[in-house]
């Protein structure tokens, strides 16, 4: 099978992520796949294959007649039998290239969010439901965001299912050279997501400075980039915990730092099912995360770690603070999280379910 999988641009993102991971996986069992690029970046993407990139301005997002052809040309020239769009602009992309250039390989949308929580008016509501007319099927992150995305749009049961995220099999190592003196202040703990509302990083150091009460020595870790990041930098000054808050931008060697970390907190807004809470697990890392999207999917109070209800900052507080004291049965719930993760969130099987949609596409 040929398969294109689209992309926002080259960025350590879990989106883009795991769409490298799964197309390297889908070569390694016989299949042949281009991963195309939409817009200019500067992250070394982690796929073994060929990328090409169209490096259209992010300027041109909401009209490209341009990067529409170019997309076109790349089709007519692979001749793929499948075509993933993977999350944010990349639907809207290949649907309008699609409606112009009218190519009639079967186009896949990766839903990784719950729609619902992004559609604000009814114009977004419509525009949004014009791109997905020119589907043939969805693949969402969770079954939470399967029942939304139906919901939200009527779309057709048959048209859509669950494949969950997955996470790459790897050996862990030692702490990193680089935050090795950091590690030695105190207990760290882990957040890794772009900085954007709905990631709640106001949040997140509202709980820190709590925290910082009982335990002043912690650290935080923030991975990631995004428009907010300077926001938040001001933010922590202003707060006075500059010495404990560290931004780390985009790492590759994520599963050490969340391995020697004492707890990976994600106090999210709005989620789909982030592969970061699975990598947590995979690296034997408690898990303190808000109720939201399909999180509750795979992280089951008092089993898999420790779910909170949005919002509820003082919970939150306490639950980290209960991992800091090793006080409850915390080496039970790490290591349930880590068999549920080997069992069924590898991305070799994860890839299989995939490759099952795309089968059943193709006889349709």
């Amino acid at each position: 099978m040929r398969i294109i999988q689209l992309i926002q641009k080259p960025q350590l993102r879990g989106a883009e992520i795991f769409a490298c991971q799964l197309s390297s996986h889908l070569e390694k069992i016989g299949h042949e796949v281009l991963v195309v690029t939409i817009y200019k970046g500067d992250a070394e993407l982690p796929f073994i294959g060929r990328i090409q990139h169209l490096n259209r301005k992010l300027s041109n997002r909401f009209f490209d007649y341009g990067g529409w052809r170019r997309f076109s040309k790349i089709i007519k020239d692979f001749k793929p039998d499948i075509i993933q769009a993977n999350a944010s602009d990349t639907l809207k992309f290949a649907a309008s290239s699609k409606m112009l250039f009218s190519w009639n390989q079967p186009l896949i949308y990766r839903n990784a969010n719950k729609m619902g929580d992004f559609i604000s008016s009814k114009l977004k509501w419509h525009l949004n439901n014009f791109y997905l007319s020119k589907l043939a099927y969805v693949i969402s992150v969770s079954k939470e965001c399967e029942k939304d995305f139906i919901e939200t749009f009527s779309y057709p049961q048959a048209k859509i299912s669950t494949v969950e995220i997955g996470v790459e099999e790897k050996e862990i190592g030692e702490i990193p050279e680089d935050l090795r003196e950091i590690f030695k202040k105190g207990p760290v703990l882990s957040h890794i997501g772009g900085f954007v509302p709905e990631k709640n990083h106001k949040g997140l150091l509202r709980i820190f400075k709590n925290i910082l009460m009982n335990y002043p020595e912690s650290q935080l870790f923030l991975m990631g980039k995004g428009r907010l990041e300077e926001e938040i930098k001001s933010k922590v000054e202003k707060m006075q915990i500059k010495e404990n808050v560290h931004f780390l931008g985009y790492r590759n060697d994520v599963l050490e730092i969340l391995h020697h970390s004492q707890a990976f907190v994600l106090p999210s807004l709005i989620e789909g099912l982030p592969a970061v809470i699975l990598e947590a697990m995979y690296a034997e890392t408690p898990v303190v995360a808000y109720n939201v999207g399909g999180i509750g999917e795979v992280v089951t109070n008092g089993e898999t770690g420790w779910l909170i209800k949005k919002n509820e900052e003082n919970y939150f507080c306490e639950k980290v603070n209960e991992i800091l004291s090793s006080n409850g049965d915390l080496q039970v719930r790490v290591r349930n999280a880590k068999n549920m993760i080997t069992g069924k969130f590898l991305n070799p099987s994860i890839a299989k379910r995939f490759l099952s949609c795309y089968s059943d596409v193709q006889k349709s």
